[in-house]
């Protein structure tokens, strides 16, 4: 095959990837602001229909790391373009469901497909890109990522309000089956290896999620009684026979041979802190902008688009920094200009000029766009190549987790300030806060702004520290440049 053919057939499987990724991620918030639609179109009750944001993050959550030793097992090609598949099919269930309870298994099905896009995608990457290239092409999958989930709300309030909610759905039926023809031309098979999928660790994580999501939002909705403080204690009694099960495991779902090498688990743990540090304030500030402040849901989510918009541009070319430079200093360096974005936020209040928000939101985009790429090139550059699609699936796990409980733990602060259907009510933007409320309103934001922060400082520290090289590295650096 001659360079330009090889060229070539590598751009083609960077869009398939980027396709991927981008949908999976616009799916996490896109049904967002068509929340309140779906109540009133299906009959719902509201706590029922808010399972369609979480089931589809809890799914993500508690199977991306297995998923990736699928494609380890039976070839990352296979899997990754099962994965376009089965999210078209889930998404044509949606967008057809004539009830609240066929969505809910719609966006199973759907997520289910997502997880097979995400757990492969970095291995996929890794396969096919040289150590020198990884960083702009991950730069350029990191750009879908990073944008889904606000480009998600865009879509979702536009769709909903000119076209219909079903639209949200049928609208990845099309552009999924591009992104699977070019899958499925270009991406072909790794090696096959002898990875086994841990089923009982699978169960055990998706008992100790959900057990945990499910009762902290009724906590959030209902108020704390025994039922659901109990769901939330039965999700953290089961962490103990996980932990004894994964540590015997020979194929885990926590794949502790990662956690060994020091590097990479500074590297995966970074990016589960920047997820809940970060997607908490995503979260944070459109309550802020809907219920403080009194904008629409559309109106709200296109004043967070220059951020997002400006980290899309600059991710690729971070990407290829990332490549020159040790990925962990550029990681490091993003997410703590992630944190200072939080700093400008934390000047926010009943009466601040909303110009607060965009600066914030440039400010951690600019921050985004060099923490995304480069940690992901730390996380596969510090992975053995036998454990590329295990690596990728955990990245994408801890990433999950991070946000399913990013969006537990908003809901959940916000509910400790004012009452709690009112809380509800202002995330969709049904309610504007006045007087009094809307004051302790801002004050209960504050307090979960100044924790988001102190989370994503922690984890610059962890990137900082992967950049940071070794002395035996350091000498071996030496003679080479001594023998040039």
């Amino acid at each position: 095959m001659n360079k330009q053919s090889e060229y070539k057939n590598r751009t083609f499987i960077l869009i398939s990837v980027l396709i991927g990724m981008l949908m999976s991620a616009i799916d996490t918030t896109i049904v967002l602001l068509a929340l309140p639609t779906m109540t009133v179109d299906l009959k719902a009750p509201f706590l029922d229909t808010i399972w369609v944001i979480l089931v589809y993050l809890l799914v993500l959550a508690t199977l991306t790391t297995q998923m990736g030793k699928l494609g380890d097992i039976f070839g990352r090609g296979r899997i990754f373009n099962a994965g376009f598949l089965i999210f078209i099919v889930g998404s044509a269930m949606a967008g057809a469901s004539p009830n609240v309870d066929f969505l809910i298994i719609s966006r199973i099905v759907q997520g289910f497909g997502a997880v097979l896009l995400q757990a492969n995608s970095n291995a996929i990457i890794a396969d096919y890109f040289t150590a020198g290239e990884r960083g702009r092409a991950f730069g350029i999958t990191s750009m879908g990522w990073s944008i889904g989930g606000v480009l998600g709300i865009i879509l979702g309030g536009v769709i909903t309000t000119f076209i219909g909610w079903r639209y949200i759905f049928y609208i990845n039926v099309p552009i999924g089956l591009i992104g699977f023809y070019m899958a499925e031309k270009y991406i072909k098979d790794n090696k096959k290896s002898t990875v086994k999928i841990d089923y009982v660790g699978t169960v055990l994580i998706i008992a100790i999620l959900g057990l945990i999501s499910y009762g902290a939002v009724e906590v959030a909705s209902v108020g704390a009684n025994i039922t659901n403080i109990s769901m939330v204690i039965a999700g953290l009694i089961i962490l103990v026979p996980f932990a004894i099960i994964e540590k015997r495991s020979k194929s885990p779902v926590i794949d502790t041979r990662a956690f060994k090498n020091r590097k990479l688990s500074l590297s995966l743990m970074a990016a589960t802190l920047q997820a809940i540090g970060f997607l908490s304030v995503l979260f944070i500030l459109i309550m802020y902008l809907q219920g403080v402040r009194g904008f629409s849901p559309f109106d709200a989510s296109l004043i967070l688009v220059p951020g997002y918009l400006l980290s899309s541009l600059l991710s690729p070319r971070m990407g290829r920094l990332s490549d020159k430079i040790p990925p962990g200093i550029i990681a490091g360096t993003g997410i703590l200009i992630m944190a200072m974005g939080i700093v400008v936020y934390l000047f926010l209040g009943v009466t601040s000029p909303i110009y607060l928000v965009i600066v914030g939101s440039i400010i951690t985009g600019l921050g985004g766009s060099m923490f995304w790429p480069s940690n992901t090139s730390s996380v596969m550059s510090n992975s053995p190549r036998e454990l590329y699609g295990s690596s990728s699936g955990l990245l994408r796990t801890l990433t999950n987790i991070g946000t399913l409980l990013s969006y537990v733990i908003a809901i959940t602060v916000a509910a400790s300030t004012v009452p709690r259907y009112v809380t509800f009510e202002v995330f969709l933007g049904l309610d504007k806060l006045e007087g009094n409320v809307s004051s302790k309103f801002v004050v209960g934001l504050h307090s979960a702004l100044l924790v988001s922060m102190i989370v994503l400082v922690i984890g610059a520290i962890m990137s900082y520290i992967t950049g940071i090289k070794s002395k035996k590295a350091v000498v071996l650096d030496s003679e080479k440049n001594s023998m040039k």
